[in-house]
């Protein structure tokens, strides 16, 4: 694991989630690297942290927690693997993933990346967040090694995610 990431997990603090994104991000060669998080129980999430290489890049930042659409899971597979608790997506070109893998639609409306991690962050088999570094414009191969690596990252960084979600005050906001 390259030594700025274990540094950062090292402190398991939440406050060191920020600098993740830039030093995953910035490990994986990517363009943008998110987190999202969501309550297991209450089924809200939100996107408190993302990197982006440059301003040209889209931010996916969501500062209030919100309840997720029911039809989640039905739109996106990605997003139904992970409730599932399956092991994380490694995605080499959105254009030609199957579509059992994940909805070429969906993303590009959404995300507009071309190649993605959809990183799982499972405790208790129940999902708690996605970890999401990807690449806007190209296909990307991602190695055994940054396979590996990865799996690694979101091992650790779970622990850290689930109790940020837990001491969350997580009340959406009132209409």
């Amino acid at each position: 694991m390259p030594p700025e990431i274990a540094e950062l997990l090292k402190t398991d603090s939440a406050h060191a989630l920020p600098e993740l994104m830039q030093a995953i991000a910035e490990y994986l060669k990517s363009d943008r690297c998110f987190l999202y998080l969501r309550d297991p129980q209450t089924k809200l999430g939100r996107v408190p942290f993302c990197w982006t290489r440059s301003a040209d890049v889209p931010t996916v930042y969501d500062e209030d927690w919100k309840p997720e659409p029911e039809s989640l899971p039905d739109e996106d597979p990605m997003f139904a693997a992970a409730l599932a608790t399956k092991p994380s997506i490694f995605v080499e070109d959105v254009t030609t993933a199957s579509p059992d893998v994940l909805n070429a639609e969906f993303e590009r409306e959404n995300f507009g990346h071309r190649a993605l991690i959809h990183g799982h962050l499972c405790h208790e088999n129940q999902l708690w967040g996605v970890l999401q570094p990807c690449l806007m414009n190209e296909p990307r191969h991602w190695t055994d090694e940054e396979r590996s690596t990865f799996s690694r990252i979101v091992e650790e960084i779970t622990p850290i995610a689930v109790r940020y979600v837990e001491q969350s005050d997580k009340n959406p906001p009132q209409e």
